[in-house]
């Protein structure tokens, strides 16, 4: 299955957290999206691997789109190397995206840089024809998408363009809220964490909600990119 946009997340949730409503969006005009998890998100405070698998799959299904994938890397110990690139590879491969989408290029959690640079350095070398894969005993073919963009997670990352969700954060709030085992719960007795407070839960709308006033809309998600973007003209800009 050829996919218009493919996103990446070091963990399930992170997709949804940083760019949900655009996935929503984007779906919601026709494309065929994509997430892959490059861990199960086994090191967390709260829940455990099996329940985020369950939480994954429903988010899935919430956002609509077409595959959702887990790479099972080591949870806060996967690291930029070959070995970690070449199965990003095979997946760029196998999906054949125009449009890439990862993690945040810094942040608190040591993960989404790391899952940053691993996916934006498989997005290269997936181009390159003499780097060889294997997919199911089937050889691959190069393919390099056209754009890279990074969503923004816990950082207030100036980004270098926003999009307008205006419409779909209710999409958004519904998958991220399919974890229930990582946010706010005040009936929950587990430890508490710097994502399980109300006030993070209510940010995912507030932090929209600015970044839309700033264009002129209700909501917006923003994104950094790692060329200039470019627009066909004056016009096509909001």
């Amino acid at each position: 299955m050829k996919l218009d946009i493919l996103a990446f997340g070091a963990h399930p949730d992170d997709v949804e957290l940083g760019c949900g409503a655009t996935i929503a969006k984007e779906v919601s005009l026709g494309k065929k999206v994509g997430i892959i998890d490059l861990t199960r998100g086994e090191l967390g405070t709260r829940g455990s691997a099996e329940l985020r698998d369950v939480e994954a799959a429903n988010a899935a299904k919430i956002l609509g789109v077409s595959i959702r994938e887990n790479l099972q890397f080591s949870d806060g110990f996967f690291i930029n190397n070959r070995e970690h690139q070449i199965e990003v590879i095979k997946m760029i491969r196998k999906y054949k995206p125009e449009v890439v989408l990862c993690n945040a290029i810094d942040d608190r959690h040591i993960d989404h840089p790391k899952g940053s640079s691993l996916v934006s350095d498989a997005c290269f070398l997936s181009g390159l024809m003499k780097i060889e894969t294997k997919l199911d005993g089937e050889k691959q073919e190069k393919w390099r998408p056209k754009q890279v963009y990074h969503y923004i997670q816990w950082k207030n990352i100036e980004p270098n363009f926003v999009v307008n969700v205006t419409g779909f954060m209710d999409v958004k709030e519904k998958a991220v809220l399919a974890y229930s085992s990582q946010f706010y719960d005040p009936k929950s007795n587990e430890p508490e964490t710097p994502i399980t407070s109300k006030n993070f839960t209510e940010s995912i709308n507030y932090r929209a909600r600015d970044l839309g006033r700033l264009i002129g809309v209700d909501f917006a998600e923003g994104f950094t990119s790692e060329r200039y973007v470019a627009v066909e003209n004056l016009s096509k800009l909001i």
